[in-house]
């Protein structure tokens, strides 16, 4: 067991009683073999007296001892480092449905493999996340503001379209004011829950053609690091994908080194996939990122069940032996 400190540690102070209590007993059984010395007639002693029965007599009073020093460590508060869901967060899913997310490179193709990760994603995300949902092209477009319930989010997803350009500045300011505007609703005393941008992404951005532009991706992410948002940006596809545009085939490689600046920018990760499987597998690691985080909590539980059966096998044993509890 790994702990990482004590709630209570003056508790510690009752190791004083148990130690105490260690004297007290070493001193009774010294006292008991001096007044039975003292009989006049040992050979007579030897008979009225029961059988020696050597150190074994001595170990259900080292099993309360050792139950009492653990029951002392549960009093003291340990905790140890877990993973626990998240009870407030807020996560703006950002997806490209640009025109390129129609290519093949991934089966059955780019949009469909992301909508069966991104579903995946949203349904396995701990309750006390808010999630919400922005579809961008040429423009954003909020579909779901974040909420805890999943149904409107995997219904949305299911329903993404397809439409031209890619506006991926855009997508990411849109994420930003939908966290803003939650934030200031559900703020309380604590302050606004920690939030984050995933934006999953195939193409380079094409609305505006200068990412530096007012509403271009890097600039966002700028905005973003201002806003102490991070985004977790995934690019999604291969080098080689094309599609059929007026019965043309048009090559569309995916833009890793814009969605990796993104990330960078905004304080966040970068993720590359280029199959159905490993997008899945990369939203299942945003979902234990997002979804848990690492508290010291109280780990008094283990201690306290194993000096609970110690101390019933104590009271066995004195039974068994034949001794009294000291």
């Amino acid at each position: 067991m790994s702990l990482t400190g004590f709630a209570a540690p003056w508790w510690f102070l009752m190791l004083l009683v148990v130690l105490a209590l260690v004297a007290g007993y070493v001193v009774t059984q010294r006292m008991r073999r001096k007044r039975s010395m003292r009989f006049a007639n040992l050979e007579l002693l030897e008979k009225v007296a029961p059988k020696a029965q050597g150190w074994i007599r001595h170990l259900p009073a080292g099993l309360i001892i050792l139950s009492l020093l653990l029951f002392t460590v549960a009093l003291a508060g340990p905790t140890a480092e877990q993973k626990v869901p998240r009870n407030r967060a807020t996560v703006m899913l950002v997806i490209d449905v640009s025109l390129s997310m129609e290519a093949t490179d991934v089966a059955p193709n780019r949009l469909q493999a992301a909508q069966v990760a991104a579903r995946s994603f949203a349904q396995g995300l701990t309750p006390g996340v808010n999630l919400g949902l922005i579809s961008f092209a040429g423009t954003a477009t909020v579909l779901v503001a974040p909420t805890t319930e999943r149904a409107g989010v995997v219904k949305a997803i299911d329903n993404l379209k397809l439409a031209q350009s890619t506006a991926t500045g855009e997508g990411i300011f849109a994420a930003l004011q939908s966290i803003e505007s939650f934030s200031s609703v559900v703020g309380g005393v604590d302050g606004p829950p920690p939030a984050r941008v995933v934006l999953m992404s195939d193409g380079k951005q094409t609305v505006p053609e200068d990412l530096y532009a007012p509403r271009g991706a890097y600039t966002a992410a700028q905005a973003a690091k201002q806003a102490q948002i991070p985004i977790s940006s995934i690019s999604f596809g291969t080098s080689h994908g094309t599609v059929n545009i007026d019965g043309k085939p048009v090559t569309v490689a995916v833009d890793d080194e814009s969605l990796q600046e993104v990330a960078r920018i905004a304080g966040g990760e970068f993720y590359k996939a280029a199959t159905a499987e490993e997008i899945r597998k990369v939203y299942d690691d945003l979902g234990e990122q997002i979804g848990y985080e690492l508290k010291d909590a109280d780990a008094s539980r283990p201690w306290l069940v194993i000096g609970t059966l110690i101390l019933m096998f104590a009271a066995a044993g004195s039974l068994l032996i034949g001794q009294r509890l000291p």
